[in-house]
């Protein structure tokens, strides 16, 4: 079967062997296995840290966890009841539908609202629908957010993004075009260094040292390379990007890290994530990435 529905997650198959899984608890997708251009044996493209939680007791460390309404710490008022990140990658979602099931791909529908743990940290209503689909060198996942409040209410306002684990060589891989784009440092040990952009002057860009930049006003489409593979990344409506790998430096100090974690992973966030959307009563926001197998 294309679509398996299992009691805490949803495993997608395509017919060309490709696989992809989501929890439902934060619709996070743990897994993502595709060949290459020039093999036909698939192969995981995402880390996972071998001591991630996967029963729902925590946000996983790995995949590609859903980052909603709030980036980072809560700064915005409306959010200051909020865990780091929000809430997303924090809640079961339910699944939907099959959307897509066919010899181009299969997709699925995992959707959220508010519940009475949501609601006790933010008041806006919402709904959530998170669409993934799998292609036989791609995966796509898509975020729809509709502000379900009245006409006469203030829009809301969130950050939204994806922080995908890549599975690469920390010490090769290389990410690029980020040269000449504004970012901010967030390993700069004092808050005026991290509030003082930067420009990138880098060709392409590598997480040789603890990295945790956010890139302001990104082109849309990274390519994420290494010496025997590499992965494209093309968004609509995510205007940021997050370059982050802690290296030793700052891993060892995360306690579901497994030991070296961080030598095989590189995350890419697309994203929006320097100021806020701001999403009329009524109305619905999309943001979307394709990851794509390049070699």
């Amino acid at each position: 079967m294309p679509v398996e529905i299992r009691t805490d997650r949803v495993v997608l198959k395509h017919p060309k062997g490709p696989s992809a899984e989501i929890l439902l608890y934060g619709a996070t997708v743990i897994s993502w296995k595709s060949a290459s251009h020039t093999s036909n044996e698939p192969v995981e493209r995402l880390f996972v840290s071998a001591k991630a939680a996967l029963d729902g007791s925590k946000p996983v460390r790995g995949g590609i966890p859903v980052v909603f309404p709030c980036f980072g710490a809560p700064t915005h008022p409306d959010h200051s009841k909020l865990p780091q990140h929000g809430f997303a990658r924090n809640n079961v979602w339910t699944y939907a539908a099959t959307v897509l099931d066919n010899e181009a791909g299969v997709s699925v529908r995992l959707t959220l609202e508010p519940n009475a743990t949501i609601q006790e940290q933010y008041a806006h209503p919402f709904h959530l629908a998170y669409v993934v689909t799998l292609a036989e060198h791609e995966l796509s996942t898509d975020l729809h957010v509709k502000n379900n409040a009245l006409s006469t209410t203030p829009p809301i306002e969130f950050q939204a993004l994806f922080h995908n684990y890549i599975r690469a060589p920390s010490s090769d891989v290389r990410v690029s075009p980020l040269l000449g784009l504004s970012y901010y440092d967030k390993t700069e040990a004092t808050e005026e260094a991290r509030a003082t952009p930067k420009k990138e002057v880098r060709q392409a860009v590598d997480v040789l040292r603890f990295t945790d930049s956010v890139y302001e006003d990104a082109p849309g489409r990274y390519d994420i390379l290494w010496g025997s593979g590499g992965i494209e990344i093309v968004t609509k409506n995510l205007k940021d990007v997050v370059v982050w790998n802690p290296q030793a430096e700052a891993g060892a100090k995360i306690g579901d890290m497994e030991e070296g974690g961080w030598e095989k992973y590189i995350c890419v966030e697309p994203g929006h994530v320097r100021g806020y959307v701001k999403l009329e009563a009524g109305q619905t926001w999309i943001g979307q990435q394709v990851l794509k197998v390049k070699v």
